[in-house]
């Protein structure tokens, strides 16, 4: 009889292990889905238990609290690329504006929160880089036609600006700090975009890539 269950105590473990990988697993899923049907409005653990079939306890002892396991929730968003971004067409720079500032009106206070967290948390850069290496890839599809036209030093300062423009930063700023209403805020990125691409198509030897050349210390 003790070499039986000897002989079973593995078996269990590793069974065991297996249920709450998977309990874990359809936990982040239902995060996933629940983000994507409702942003933060009915992100609740509650709810995540719930369509998940576990308990609020189970949630919190696999991801610790909500902001983690919306975190995690992004992550795995992140991960798949920016499709979570509402497509626009390329080179419809007021809906590429809304499409972003629909993201951050949902979760630009949480990033916000974690990117000033990031040199005392290391576990999130790596979201938090996938994060920033999606924000790229999406301002290259977004902008293409903008940025199609250029090439060499003119292309990546206007691609630069592009990025700051669009960044989370920019909008904390405006929304955050200024108390700016969505609106008013998304005008002016949306005036501070098209003015660089006015002044470089009718100056064109004064690019933003000449204006940053004039600034650049003489060797």
């Amino acid at each position: 009889m003790t070499n039986m269950k000897k002989k079973k105590r593995p078996y269990d473990l590793t069974s065991r292990a297996a249920k709450a990988e998977a309990t874990r697993e359809r936990i982040l899923e239902q995060a996933v889905r629940l983000y994507r049907e409702w942003g933060t409005e009915r992100f609740t653990l509650d709810e995540i238990a719930c369509r998940a079939g576990t308990t609020v306890q189970t949630v919190l002892r696999d991801y610790a609290s909500k902001d983690k396991l919306l975190l995690q929730a992004l992550d795995r968003l992140a991960a798949g690329g920016a499709e979570w971004l509402k497509p626009t067409e390329p080179g419809d720079i007021a809906a590429a504006v809304g499409a972003i500032f629909d993201v951050y009106e949902t979760i630009g206070d949480l990033v916000m929160r974690e990117l000033g967290d990031e040199s005392r948390r290391p576990a999130f850069k790596p979201a938090l880089d996938r994060g920033r290496a999606n924000h790229c890839s999406w301002v290259e599809d977004v902008f293409a036609p903008q940025l199609g036209e250029l090439t060499g030093a003119a292309r990546a300062a206007r691609f630069a600006v592009f990025v700051v423009a669009t960044d989370v930063y920019v909008w904390k700023k405006l929304r955050r700090d200024l108390a700016l209403g969505r609106r008013e805020a998304e005008a002016i990125v949306l005036r501070m975009i098209k003015r660089v691409i006015q002044r470089e198509d009718d100056h064109g030897s004064h690019s933003v890539a000449e204006l940053v050349r004039r600034r650049e210390p003489a060797a």
